[in-house]
């Protein structure tokens, strides 16, 4: 059974993923953003019993040496990933075997500022960040960050790194109703990400069942808010069909730990796994083990 690894993935924003997870143990966040997958918990700054790289790299060569190459190779964690201390010899371990998958991270951004975090980022192809207000009253109401982290640094960190970055940066703009999709505060964000300069915006909502009760905006709501970054290259995050993806093969331990770290949709479920995975799929749902849960009009299947 794999310990750090999960997936695959099939990701709104960047294909076919296979995920390392940094802090199976616990949610392990220097946020506690009102939409997160997770549950709710209390902000730290740092991860409790880390895993070995060595540890992590033989998990990803041998779900490679099985499965293939997937579109990238995605470090994240139950929380923020740039907590991680050894981030830097992961992402260099990750590069030397990572064959045609691009490596990514998913990060709130919150250590831009860190020396250490912002070369370790440099290493990826692909880095994400998240923005999702660029004023200190919103920003706190939606990330619900640590005291003491300020989201004007932040954006200058970002920019800083946009200097020096030469892959792909991604910012992501998740809206939750009623919370950030003022047009006063979109339009904050907007001036920010101009002076950021990504290479590409990510407009979302929620997608999955958040921690807090708070909703998704509709697809009208979001792609007037998209159409407000003039200039910039804007996505409105939508599902792909996944192509040509070769289906997955997991037993049942592997299948328990990566529903655990990430909810499917019937529609993943379909393009992703073997025929003998979704057999046992629909066997863990008789037995009441996968519990499905409704966000909007989309069905999804996780594990407690």
């Amino acid at each position: 059974m794999y310990r750090y690894v999960f997936g695959p993935v099939l990701s709104r924003r960047f294909g076919v993923s296979l995920g390392i997870d940094l802090s199976p143990e616990k949610k392990s966040c220097n946020f506690d953003c009102l939409y997160c997958e997770l549950e709710k918990a209390k902000p730290i700054d740092k991860i409790e019993n880390e895993p070995l790289v060595e540890d992590i790299l033989k998990e990803v060569s041998d779900w490679l040496s099985k499965n293939g190459y997937p579109d990238v190779i995605t470090v994240t964690a139950n929380g923020e990933p740039t907590l991680y201390s050894n981030l830097s010899s992961l992402v260099d371990g990750l590069n030397k075997i990572k064959g045609v998958s691009k490596t990514l991270i998913l990060s709130n951004g919150s250590r831009i500022n860190d020396k250490n975090t912002t070369e370790a980022l440099k290493k990826f192809d692909i880095v994400k960040l998240s923005l999702d207000a660029a004023d200190q009253k919103t920003f706190e109401k939606v990330d619900r960050p640590l005291k003491g982290i300020n989201i004007g640094e932040i954006i200058d960190g970002m920019i800083s790194f946009r200097r020096e970055y030469r892959g792909v940066l991604v910012i992501e703009v998740l809206v939750v109703k009623n919370v950030n999709d003022k047009e006063e505060v979109i339009k904050k964000i907007v001036d920010a990400c101009k002076k950021i300069n990504p290479d590409r915006v990510d407009i979302s909502t929620i997608d999955r069942p958040p921690a807090y009760r708070v909703q998704a905006v509709d697809n009208q709501t979001l792609y007037n808010v998209a159409h407000m970054f003039e200039g910039l290259n804007v996505s409105v995050a939508t599902r792909k069909d996944g192509g040509n993806v070769r289906r997955i093969h997991l037993d049942k331990d592997d299948l328990l730990h990566t529903f655990r770290n990430r909810a499917y949709t019937e529609a993943d479920i379909d393009i992703l796994f073997d025929e003998e995975t979704k057999d046992l799929i629909n066997s863990l749902i008789a037995e009441n083990v996968l519990h499905k849960l409704k966000v909007g009009n989309t069905v999804f299947l996780k594990a407690q």
